[in-house]
């Protein structure tokens, strides 16, 4: 495959991979703020019960539309290292949860705020999603080696 095509390819994937996580990331900043600031919860456990109930979305939406041309290796398998790299993801993502939010506190001389809070959080999310999209197209919904 010659270079334009292959960049091709990769824009077309890519595409479609931000596309499912937007979703998956409006889900995870609902969620998120729900569990913080209505229900009382601590950032990081909301974090990683927010982006646990994303990542369903994340899942369907990419095997089903951003990979859907790449071989399944078997849905036992594939799933499980889809958790396991969310699993990977989602703690280095409540990781950055919390020193963002630790800083900001340090920084501010208080509790950070609302606004301060959803900032560290999308930050986080940012950095996670291109970790995720390299982990996705190099090891769970790879393309089988040629025979």
């Amino acid at each position: 495959m010659n270079p334009p095509s292959r960049l091709r390819r990769l824009v077309g994937v890519g595409s479609r991979f931000l596309v499912v996580g937007a979703l998956s990331t409006l889900i995870e900043v609902g969620v998120f703020n729900l569990l913080v600031f209505v229900w009382g919860w601590d950032v990081v456990t909301a974090k990683i019960v927010a982006s646990l109930v994303a990542l369903v979305n994340a899942y369907i939406g990419n095997r089903e539309w951003t990979f859907r041309h790449r071989d399944r290796r078997g849905r036992v398998s594939e799933v499980v290292l889809f958790l396991v790299t969310n699993a990977v993801c989602t703690a280095i993502g409540a990781g950055l949860v919390w020193v963002g939010v630790e800083f900001a506190a340090v920084a501010l001389g208080r509790a950070p705020g609302a606004v301060a809070v959803n900032i560290v959080n999308l930050a986080s999310i940012v950095i996670v999603v291109l970790l995720r999209f390299v982990l996705y197209h190099g090891i769970v919904f790879r393309v089988s080696p040629a025979k």
